[in-house]
Formats: structure tokens, C-alpha cells, sequence
């Protein structure tokens, strides 16, 4: 928490005005942040100056260990994050290559389970890092990567959140994860229960201990619509961390794909202050 309030404040005080080609919004910005979280103390990284909603974030990660590139997939997971940008984005709304109403395209999860061959056919990168640490392997690569270049015109966002790198030492499981763009009152909340849920999901089906999530971000920013509600939020004292509680009886990746819910997940001690609704764009 104290690095996230951290961030906040250095965007605040220090960062710079830039002007957004996508949505023609200012963002006040700044270069590189690293955070990082202990997987292995329970100690869950959520945002306590406002009440946050976690589950959604949870399955958001689930659509993407499943590789889902549809915006009704991810509502019956329990999220509606996806619906906007699927249904709402006059450019994707335009594109020859959108299969029609919630379709989100090559994005995420849909890329990095079936990553396009330069021949023909594609690559599961998740199945491959899966058993790859299951049996004690680990090649310096074993990369989920949902970045393709080639793909963008083929999805309606580009991914934020686009790199988890596995590492396995001994026994403990290590995670880097790099994120290119951070919309830090709505995306940044979301993004450290993600990296955090990630790296213990695959420890526990992996059979390795969790150890430390390493989150680098490179451009971060907060709109200036933002920016009121985000010095409201930084002048409210944290409370302490809570824990997160993840079903035990999650053991493979086939069980990740198949039947594990938001009922499998549970936090404890989550105390909070009031909602803030921050505004969203497209």
C-alpha cells in the first residue's frame, strides 16, 4: 500500500503534462515505477484508501490464463471490465477484423494461449510454462507474453499488462511482470492483485513455493479528470494489508481452465475507506 500512495504522490508532485493521441486527454506522467510484492507472506496488495473491487480483477486474470477474446466470456466469469472497450471503441467498432457484438480480438489471453507461428499454426506459451516448472524447469525464457505487434490491428486495445516472466530457483517460483502504460487510479488497483494472484496460481499448481512479485511499470500516468479524486484518496491513511485466501483444491492448470470460480478466492480483513469513482476512458 505505501508504494502505491508512493507512486501517487511522485505522479502528483513531479510528474509532467502529456497530451494522449489515442483519447486526446492530458495525463499527468511520469517514467518507471517498481513494485513489488511477497507472495510467500499472504500479505495481499490492496488498495485500502478506497474500497476496491478485487474480484473483478481476479477474473480478469482467470479470462486470461483461459484465453478468452470475448467480453460476455469475462461477464460470466464476473467482470464487465471488457465490455467498453469491446463494444464502445469507435475504432474498433470499425475494424474489418471485430467478429461482431463483445468480440474483444487478438488481446491478452487470446494471444498468449494460441501465439501466432511466423509459418503457420500458433504456440501455447502458458501450457508450455506450466509443465516446463512442474518439472523443475526453467529455460530463462518461460515467458507469458501477450505483446505481438503484428496482432494489434487484429484486438481492440493493445495489452497494458503485457509480460509475465516465470523464474524458478530451487524451489521457490519468482515472477517479473512489465506493464508499458498504467492508468493509475483504475488500472493500477487492478494490476497488483493480478501479478500477485498470478504468481501464487502457478505456484500452487506448479508445486513450488511462491516467492516475490517484481511489477515494473513504464509509463504512468493519471488523467486530469482524475486528478481531484486522486489527491482525496492520498490524504486518507491507509489501513493495514489484507490477506488473500486461494482455494487449495486449485492444483492444475486444467482445473484453472475448467471450473475454478471467484468463489475459490476469499479476502480477509479488508478494511477500507468509501468508493471513489474514477472516471474511465475508452
Amino acid at each position: 500500500m505505501d508504494q502505491y500512495l508512493q507512486l501517487c504522490e511522485r505522479i502528483i508532485n513531479h510528474g509532467e503534462w502529456v497530451t494522449n493521441p489515442r483519447t486526446g486527454k492530458r495525463c499527468l506522467t511520469v517514467i518507471n515505477a517498481d513494485l513489488s510484492y511477497d507472495v510467500s507472506l499472504s500479505t495481499f496488495p490492496l488498495v485500502t484508501t478506497r474500497k476496491s473491487y478485487w474480484k473483478s480483477a481476479v477474473a480478469e486474470i482467470l479470462g486470461y490464463i483461459r484465453g478468452y477474446r470475448n467480453a460476455e466470456q469475462f461477464r460470466s466469469l464476473g467482470t464487465k471490465t471488457w465490455d467498453l472497450n469491446a463494444n464502445a471503441n469507435e475504432a474498433w467498432l470499425a475494424n474489418p477484423n471485430r467478429r461482431g457484438v463483445d468480440d474483444m480480438g487478438l488481446v491478452y489471453g487470446a494471444i498468449g494461449r494460441a501465439f501466432p507461428r511466423p509459418l503457420g499454426g500458433d504456440l501455447d506459451l502458458l501450457s508450455k510454462i506450466y509443465h516446463d516448472l512442474r518439472n523443475g524447469i526453467d529455460d530463462r525464457a518461460e515467458i507469458y507474453t501477450f505483446y505481438h505487434p503484428g496482432a494489434f490491428d487484429m484486438g481492440c486495445l493493445r495489452p497494458c499488462l503485457y509480460s509475465h516472466h516465470f523464474s524458478l530457483v530451487g524451489d521457490q517460483l519468482f515472477l517479473n511482470s512489465t506493464q508499458r502504460s498504467c492508468d493509475v487510479p483504475l488500472g493500477l488497483n487492478f494490476n497488483m492483485v493480478q501479478v500477485y494472484v498470478f504468481l501464487a496460481l502457478m505456484a500452487q499448481i506448479t508445486g513450488k513455493k511462491p516467492a516475490m512479485a517484481y511489477h515494473k511499470i513504464v509509463n504512468c500516468h493519471i488523467y486530469e479528470d482524475q486528478l481531484e479524486l486522486m489527491k482525496l484518496q492520498c490524504s486518507r491513511k491507509p489501513f493495514s494489508s489484507p490477506v488473500m485466501r486461494i482455494n487449495p483444491q486449485i492444483k492444475t492448470l486444467e482445473d484453472l481452465e475448467t471450473w475454478v470460480s471467484l468463489d475459490d478466492f476469499e479476502v480477509e480483513n479488508y478494511h477500507h475507506h468509501d468508493a471513489i469513482k474514477y472516471p474511465f476512458t475508452v
